[in-house]
Formats: structure tokens, C-alpha cells, sequence
């Protein structure tokens, strides 16, 4: 078995929102179900980092989630920021079951055990946080980072972070999530958010402070989930 990545598909199969309009994202859809269909199996799991749907309603998102079933293997969802169809877990996953898409989870002030890891993680938010509604923002969601780690707590695997907002980028850094991963001692992040070429040449990929750093955004991986292990 095994863990892939990926984040920002930004699938709009039931809205009127193309993202085929932007550069490099043609056929976006076709690209992705052809990368993924050939890399992941039914046993594998792949964690998609937010940005999951252009739905405003979490019944709209019907023909987005009917896709992502489809696919091969188990997915973790997580949230973004564009995903205003995000409710609360107790009716994410009742609408997930009428629907029987089985395949799907959500992560959200929780973890989930794949193979040799532990899945944790949360949107994030903007690094410069600097007015006092951003910084609120920030500090629930370094609280809702904590519950997704504090519920891997007795696990002996690995923990492994996903968030939506990068937690390092350019010259900034999100002093409060990184103290959170140190304490946790979570060694890998991943991330997405970050599109095109000119935001996603300033993304930080590698090691800063015993802490691996990857951006997963769906352009940024041309369409192809990346394998953590």
C-alpha cells in the first residue's frame, strides 16, 4: 500500500466554474484521471490538500465527489479555502454515506492511520497574519492542528502534516505552526494553495529546521499525485 499527495484540483463537474481558462490548467480534469489511473491502486491512499470544490453548498458538490470515488484508492480530504461547502464533520459524513461514496474521508480535528504514517492536518492560514481577525484565524487553526495531532498521540507511526496554507514560503514562516510540529515531532509537511509559475517558483521545497517542506498544488505537480512513500 501506498501514500500519495495532491491539492487544489478545484473541480467544478457540477458548477459553472472552469479552471481551464487559466494558463497551464487545460484539460485538467482528463490530465489528472489519466496520472492518477496510472499510478495509484485500490489499495493505496492519497491525501488532496484542500481546494477540493468549487461547490458553495455541500449537496452541489455531488458530481465533484461522484469523480473523486471513482478514482482509485482511498482519498483524505482536507479543507481550503475555496471550499465554502465545507460543514461540519457530523454532516459531511452523513452526506458522504447517503451518497455511498465510500471512498472518501475527511480529516478534520482528527487522524487517519495510512500504512506506516498517521494522517494529520488542517487548512492553515496566512503566514503575514497581521490584523487581529487574521491572527484569531491562525490561532484556531494551530487549535485544530493540535486536535488532529493530539488524536495520533498513541499511535507508534509516523505523523505526517497536510495543510492548505503553506507554513514557509519565500522569506516567511508561521512561527506558531512549525513550534506546533517541533512539539509533535512531525518531520514532513505538505502543502498547496500556491498556483502558477511565478508564485510557485518563490515555494518552499526541502528541509528548513529538521522539517521537510513539499508544495503539492495540483500545477505545481503537473496534474500527477507525488508519492510520499
Amino acid at each position: 500500500m501506498s501514500l500519495f499527495a495532491i491539492a487544489d484540483p478545484h473541480l467544478s463537474l457540477g458548477t459553472d466554474k472552469p479552471m481551464d481558462v487559466f494558463r497551464g490548467w487545460d484539460n485538467y480534469v482528463d490530465r489528472l484521471t489519466e496520472n492518477w489511473k496510472k499510478l495509484v491502486t485500490e489499495d493505496d491512499t492519497v491525501v488532496i490538500g484542500g481546494d477540493i470544490s468549487w461547490a458553495m453548498k455541500l449537496y452541489e458538490t455531488e458530481e465533484d465527489f461522484k469523480y473523486l470515488n471513482s478514482l482509485p484508492g482511498k482519498k483524505l480530504l482536507l479543507k481550503g479555502n475555496h471550499d465554502y461547502w465545507w460543514d461540519t464533520l457530523s454532516k459531511i459524513n452523513r452526506y458522504l454515506e447517503e451518497k455511498h461514496f465510500d471512498s472518501i474521508r475527511i480529516i478534520f480535528n482528527n487522524s487517519y492511520e495510512a500504512g506506516d504514517y498517521v494522517i494529520c492536518g488542517t487548512r492553515g492560514w496566512l503566514i503575514d497574519s497581521q490584523s487581529d481577525e487574521d491572527k484569531h484565524i491562525l490561532s484556531r487553526e494551530c487549535g485544530r492542528l493540535r486536535l488532529s495531532l493530539e488524536s495520533a498521540k498513541d499511535s507508534d507511526k509516523e505523523k505526517i502534516v497536510f495543510l492548505h496554507y503553506p507554513p514557509v514560503y519565500a522569506n516567511f514562516k508561521s512561527d506558531e505552526m512549525i513550534s506546533i510540529f517541533k512539539e509533535y515531532g512531525v518531520k514532513k509537511c505538505y502543502y498547496g494553495h500556491i498556483h502558477g509559475q511565478n508564485m510557485i517558483k518563490n515555494a518552499f521545497n526541502g528541509e528548513l529546521d529538521g522539517i521537510s517542506y513539499r508544495l503539492i498544488s495540483c500545477d505545481a505537480l503537473r496534474f500527477t499525485p507525488i508519492l510520499v512513500r
